[in-house]
């Protein structure tokens, strides 16, 4: 699968336009990695624990617009945004979404 954020593939031709496929996942923090983000917050610095899980959503996110644009019978999709919402004040969305598109 060719996942790309221009509206084309250089160096291909789209053949058909399958539609709009997303993917999305709801993280949540946990009480261990809050109190090293709070310790983070007194002296500074990247919250590695964060930064991790929030790589591993977009992952996910992604994994699961790319099966999404599977079962549409696409072989590439164009047009890929990543976007990041606050659902509760403990749970962030994470989602990925885009144009599933038949490429020669």
């Amino acid at each position: 699968m060719i996942i790309v954020t221009t509206d084309f593939v250089t160096g291909s031709t789209i053949k058909e336009v399958k539609g709009f496929v997303r993917g999305s996942t709801v993280q949540s923090k946990n009480i261990g990695r809050d109190i090293l983000a709070g310790l983070k917050n007194i002296v500074g610095g990247e919250i590695r624990d964060y930064t991790k899980m929030m790589d591993e959503a977009r992952q996910l996110a992604i994994a699961r617009m790319t099966e999404h644009a599977k079962e549409k019978g696409a072989n590439a999709i164009i047009a890929v945004r990543l976007e990041t919402s606050s659902v509760t004040s403990a749970a962030s969305e994470i989602i990925a979404y885009g144009t599933a598109v038949i490429i020669e």
